[in-house]
């Protein structure tokens, strides 16, 4: 009697001891601001490329916990944020989210999107300029904190900020050892591969490129050639489309900013209580069994019918109790792939359909649908087209822009 006594205070115990909620505090990586104007020749551009999302070969999302929406969404979501920092430091020229590696920009920042779900991400990413200098390709990881998505926190830091924080930082250090030749150099690489991808055959000798990837500058044009002067007017032209479409990503990123963070913090919450159900599970599933079998047995004879009934019944109730601690155990296994459907319900909504961009030429207006990088394409084959035929641009480009989302506040 004593021994299921013991077993039986032990169950209540131990069960109760598996609800103690975990607290994690976030590591945080303070950002490095320019405390000075840097001279603006001495000032980079950057092009943030759409991310990989990362998504499996034949993923199944109950299992690898990456929902396809989700992760597409984040895949514009993430680099526009780091566009954001980037551009707070005051190290950076234009700093701008680009459609694919046509922009030209000085600097190119992809990444993969090797894990999001709200409590852990991990990005690799990869900071190269056009001369094929690789400058870094890292991942950069954190966990977020039990205080990472409370309501009265600085809502200009993002959950994961410590990961932008520290690639900011890191860019900084990079062009830090750079000498002014150097980005001089970059710079006008960055122009004559636009120049020689509008007119291969005018500039296409201008530049080399090796097989070990690294872009040569053999000569630079005349400053008084017309054709430089028609091709600056033109990238301008194209970097004022690529702003423009910024603001698209500017409006998706607002957009979804509120229902990204309730994800991410239900996502957070549901895969704590994952674990802690689990091991609750296991352990009452395994105390339960010990109960259980305890309860079964138990020495019920005794030299009087009293001893006999209370003995009984002391065995009666640990087989019951033994018996509902494991089907309390079933019960907390099915509540953890409840959580994962709640989680996938919610990433079933995240579209990102640009709305149309409308280009007016020489009087004639162009309408570009689809979705930002698909507008870009279309944008870049009417500018070739442009140049080839000599037709020339107005003196105006108009463009469609979206109201912007208010961001939220509180």
């Amino acid at each position: 009697m004593r021994k299921t006594l013991i077993l039986l205070t032990l169950t209540s115990i131990a069960c109760s001891a598996c609800t103690v909620s975990e607290v994690v505090t976030a590591e945080k990586t303070k950002l490095d601001v320019a405390s000075l104007n840097i001279s603006e020749n001495l000032l980079l551009d950057i092009g943030i490329v759409r991310f990989d999302p990362g998504i499996p070969k034949n993923n199944n999302s109950e299992k690898t916990g990456i929902y396809e929406g989700l992760r597409e969404a984040e895949s514009r979501y993430l680099p526009y944020h780091i566009k954001t920092t980037l551009q707070s430091t005051g190290y950076w020229g234009a700093v701008r989210v680009i459609p694919n590696r046509n922009v030209f920009s000085d600097v190119i920042i992809s990444g993969v999107i090797e894990r999001s779900d709200g409590e852990y991400v991990a990005l690799r990413l990869k900071a190269e300029d056009l001369t094929g200098r690789q400058w870094f390709e890292r991942t950069y990881k954190t966990q977020t904190g039990s205080r990472s998505y409370a309501m009265n926190r600085d809502r200009t830091e993002d959950p994961y900020q410590k990961v932008f924080n520290d690639l900011a930082n890191d860019l900084r250090i990079f062009a830090a050892r750079l000498t002014p030749h150097e980005i001089a150099t970059i710079r006008r690489t960055s122009e004559l591969m636009f120049f020689a991808d509008m007119a291969p055959t005018a500039f296409g000798e201008h530049l080399e490129k090796g097989e070990d990837g690294y872009v040569t500058l053999l000569r630079l044009p005349a400053e008084n050639d017309p054709m430089v002067a028609r091709l600056r007017q033109i990238r301008e032209r194209d970097r004022l489309v690529v702003d423009t479409l910024n603001e698209h990503y500017a409006n998706f990123y607002y957009g979804i900013s509120i229902p990204y963070e309730g994800w991410r913090k239900k996502a957070r919450e549901s895969a704590i209580d994952i674990r802690q159900t689990k091991r609750s599970a296991t352990m009452r599933a395994l105390l339960g069994i010990a109960v259980t079998a305890g309860a079964m047995t138990m020495n019920t004879s005794s030299s009087s019918r009293s001893g006999r009934y209370t003995k009984r019944a002391i065995q009666s109730v640990g087989i019951d109790r033994g018996i509902r601690t494991i089907y309390s155990a079933f019960q907390l296994r099915r509540s953890a792939s409840i959580y994962r459907d709640e989680i996938g319900e919610l990433s079933e909504s995240f579209i990102a359909e640009a709305t149309p961009l409308t280009v007016r030429v020489e009087g004639e207006t162009r309408r570009l649908t689809g979705t930002a990088e698909a507008q870009y394409e279309s944008w870049r084959k009417l500018i070739k087209d442009i140049y080839q035929l000599e037709t020339g641009f107005s003196e105006t480009v108009d463009v469609g822009i979206p109201a912007r989302v208010a961001q939220p506040t509180g």
